[in-house]
């Protein structure tokens, strides 16, 4: 046996040494934003186990990004012809999704590095893949570590440095590299209430104390039809025709537990079928997970117990889940439910614009830890999903409806445990959030502010476990409840000829800014009392009338929300755009008008009635008739005269067009900005440099309401984008940033600063490029890595003109040649087929006209495993 031990261990290490250098250096394609930046910081463990299996999904790029995006404008945009007119999926990947040649080209790069394809898919945006750490670090050329996580008492894996490919077709993102963030359920038990949790003083939890629950299950929880009758009062839609989908990650359920609840809730027979998605490999089987799946399941069928099937997604990799949702091969699911925490990265985000494309709404959790403390939990701030909070719920008893909602915060001192909310620290803030005052409800003006609204997440009978019941909290339980009450909109909207509802949140956020004879209060209920401040966030946020970050609109009202959403409206105002006047104090203002075109798309006639115009708007038309299939109206804008006393500042209005025969409202955003001439309060700064470097220019201007830029090289305007004189960063803004900058960058830089008032030219700053010989501004790192695997050493020179490089070893020369060197005339050195004889001391030498520089020693260090017992060194 031991005879039989070292040829085992002699066969691994032949094996581990077979690694032939695909492409060069140049050729390869580097992928950006992969590496955590806690690997910045964090302690390094250990060396990931060479011989775990993962899953990993790699993402190609979607096409004609910027169709795209004027696709979704106009697609819920209610006065464009093309509202709600969806794709298909084929439609999208025809249209949007990467090319077949282009998807074919990653399955074969991924065999080719032998990784096992585990997952293909229509669209074209996902293919999944499964190797050994040792086979994806070859395919990859990176080093898997295990780093000490900064704020979870475990380890992370990641790779030490950006992937890169040798595959000329672009790669979007790999997902699975990493395991910084696990991906965890949100459903969490009931806890007892503390005495300082009821306490009505407690500075935590003011107001947020709730009553005794009223609904159908044991002990006063809530179940099944409990939300139905709380939420969609009257409405006898019940989900036919519809299917909702559910992304679980790797926790199945038991079909006799989802038996128990249909039996328990008295729903309908035949009782709605519920299907596993199987992704990633995964076997399927109730997970530790399967309390949240099953309370998913269940929150899904009480809203909605007569959808045609619930598809449970099951898998490893976030972009293989969503990639199957999206895709719709399973069953056409158009509202989708997560109720997880988990990392996303671009290939989500492509994701969810496709299902926004195509007419799917999707639904996230917003977490239960109360106010975000920094960037939110992923994915919630992501700008194409719904987020949901949660809240109490009173009602009138069991199957009762709506008597009252508070928000839900159930966190004694000092861990917070209530609805997540807060602002996201990255995304900015998205065209349809954009308009609502802020003054009240701590939120931002700037970025992205979550939730976007909420329902019940508090004492919520489950059935689990196989045989397990019990009452659970969490924004968990209000996710699916709004996926499902949005099956019900779209059961309704598909009656009626029209198509399904899609991304909801332009639409929720102009019913919420609207003012109009069909109120906001009669859409949502507004939960105006209690808080989501806990102990490391005292003071935010607090319920607010209106919107506000603990419960975002609120919870939907019955058939009013219903015919909102799924009804489409008949007035249509073109263009829906937002419009801006501007002019020096006292006038004039430019445009000197704008015009706004209604029309009737119903088939009745329709009176509407424009509101809240300010005193300086001034409109030709404030009411009118329109008949179906008629002319049109048109109302046109301008300034009045009395502006011409304004001082200096932005005057922002939504004007409302209110179609009264229905009481829907349709707000525009009109601003007026006031302006001064610009004035520059400090220059540009002259710089000398070395080419290669980076240069950054800035300048200071006074506070005004409306300025613009324009920075120019020797009078003539620079573009963002890359180009002889190197990668141009900020052109209109007040910070201009160059990198990689040569002889050609060299000259006067000034920017024209301007508004409606005037135009002020910036003093010239002189970008000067010394000369001088090489000069190293990356030094080239002391490393290691595993027998058989590529290694590489990278260093960066910047000096006058074209700079070359030259590899050393030990003192000797390096040249390349197959299986051992590649880039030794480069700036990056690639060591392959990693052994003991390339342990020691790497040097590269940078020349140019004026001279050569030595970089620093790098100490090259093949790592040896050894086999403990059998007295064998594996180098």
């Amino acid at each position: 046996w031991r005879r039989q031990s070292v040829i085992l261990f002699a066969a691994c290490a032949l094996l581990l040494v077979q690694n032939p250098l695909s492409a060069l250096a140049d050729e390869r394609q580097y992928l950006h934003g992969m590496v955590p930046a806690a690997v910045t910081s964090a302690a390094k463990v250990r060396l990931s186990m060479r011989t775990e299996k993962l899953d990993l999904s790699i993402g190609l790029p979607l096409r004609n990004a910027d169709k795209l995006t004027n696709f979704l404008t106009e697609v819920y945009d209610p006065s464009s012809p093309n509202f709600h007119h969806f794709l298909t999926p084929q439609q999208f990947t025809e249209q949007f999704g990467p090319t077949k040649e282009d998807y074919e080209a990653v399955v074969k790069f991924a065999k080719a590095n032998g990784l096992t394809v585990t997952g293909q898919f229509p669209n074209r945006v996902v293919v999944g893949v499964r190797g050994t750490v040792l086979q994806v670090e070859k395919a990859m050329h990176v080093s898997l570590n295990e780093y000490k996580h900064p704020t979870e008492n475990r380890t992370f894996r990641a790779p030490d440095r950006e992937p890169s490919l040798d595959l000329s077709v672009p790669v979007r993102s790999i997902g699975g590299l990493d395991n910084f963030i696990i991906p965890k359920p949100n459903a969490r038990p009931k806890r007892t209430n503390t005495a300082a949790q009821a306490s009505p003083s407690s500075k935590l939890n003011p107001g947020n104390n709730p009553v005794p629950q009223t609904g159908s299950g044991p002990s006063g929880t809530y179940e099944g039809k409990d939300f139905r009758a709380a939420y969609a009062a009257g409405v006898t839609n019940t989900g036919t025709g519809q299917n909702v989908g559910l992304l679980e990650f790797q926790s199945g359920f038991y079909q006799s537990d989802i038996t128990t609840f249909n039996t328990s809730a008295g729903e309908p027979t035949p009782y709605v079928p519920v299907y596993a998605v199987l992704l990633d490999g995964y076997g399927g089987g109730a997970g530790s997970g399967n309390d949240e799946v099953s309370l998913d399941i269940e929150m899904a069928i009480g809203m909605a117990p007569g959808l045609s099937g619930i598809y449970v997604y099951e898998g490893v990799n976030t972009d293989t889940i969503l990639g199957s949702m999206a895709s719709m091969t399973n069953g056409p699911c158009y509202t989708l439910s997560a109720s997880w925490g988990y990392g996303i990265d671009a290939t989500s985000d492509d994701l969810w614009l496709e299902m926004a494309a195509q007419g799917q709404s999707f639904f996230n959790a917003s977490g239960d830890d109360d106010a975000y403390v920094g960037a939110p939990s992923s994915p919630n701030s992501d700008p194409n999903i719904t987020t949901v909070g949660g809240t109490f719920l009173t009602t009138t008893g069991a199957l009762g409806t709506w008597t009252g909602e508070t928000v839900w915060n159930d966190n004694p001192s000092p861990a917070g445990q209530g609805t997540g909310g807060g602002i996201s620290t990255t995304i900015p803030i998205p065209i349809w959030q954009q308009g609502i005052s802020m003054a009240n409800n701590q939120g931002s003006t700037t970025f992205r502010n979550i939730p976007d609204v909420a329902a019940c997440a508090d004492d919520i009978e489950v059935y689990y476990g196989n045989g397990s019941a019990g009452s659970f909290v969490g924004t968990s339980c209000a996710t699916p409840t709004w996926a499902a009450y949005v099956a019900l909109v779209n059961q309704l909207a598909v009656a009626n000829g029209q198509p399904t509802v899609g991304f909801i949140n332009p639409a929720i956020y102009n019913m919420g800014k609207g003012s109009n004879a069909l109120p906001y209060s009669s859409l949502f209920h507004d939960v105006t009392s209690g808080n989501n401040e806990w102990s490391s966030s005292p003071n935010l946020y607090t319920a607010a009338v209106g919107y506000d970050l603990c419960t975002g609109w609120g919870s939907p009202i019955g058939s009013n929300m219903l015919a909102a959403l799924g009804l489409p409206e008949a007035l249509k105002i073109s263009p829906f755009t937002p419009t801006l006047f501007t002019g020096p104090v006292g006038g004039p203002f430019t445009p000197a008008t704008a015009t706004y075109t209604l029309t009737n798309k119903g088939t009745v006639p329709l009176n509407w009635a424009l509101s809240a115009t300010p005193s300086w708007l001034d409109a030709s038309l404030t009411s009118g008739t329109l008949t179906p299939g008629g002319g049109s109206e048109s109302v046109v804008l301008s300034v009045d005269p009395s502006a011409t006393s304004l001082v200096t500042g932005d005057y922002t209005a939504e004007v409302t067009f209110t179609n009264t025969t229905d009481g829907v409202g349709q707000s525009v955003l009109v601003t007026l900005a006031v302006v001064v001439p610009p004035v520059i309060t400090s220059q540009p700064s002259p710089l000398t440099l070395l080419a290669g470097q980076t240069a950054t220019f800035n300048v200071g201007v006074a506070p005004n309401a409306l300025v613009y830029y324009k920075w120019q090289l020797q009078g003539v305007n620079l573009t963002d984008g890359s180009g002889s004189d190197g990668y141009v960063i900020g052109s209109s803004t007040s910070n201009l940033t160059i990198t990689n900058i040569n002889t050609l960058t060299a000259g006067q830089f000034s920017v024209v600063v301007s508004n409606a008032a005037g135009v002020v030219t910036s003093s010239n700053a002189q970008l000067i490029i010394q000369s001088s010989k090489p000069v190293f501004q990356i030094q080239p790192p002391s490393t290691n890595a595993l027998p058989g695997s590529t290694a590489s050493l990278n260093a960066f020179a910047a000096g006058s003109a074209t700079i070359s490089y030259r590899w050393y070893f030990n003192g000797l020369i390096l040249t390349n040649s197959s299986g051992k060197y590649g880039g030794a005339l480069t700036s990056t050195l690639y060591i392959t087929n990693v052994s003991a004889t390339n342990g020691g001391s790497f040097t590269v030498v940078a020349s140019n006209s004026l001279g050569t520089t030595t970089s620093s020693i790098a100490i090259f260090s093949p790592i040896v495993v050894t086999a403990p017992g059998y007295g064998l060194n594996v180098t």
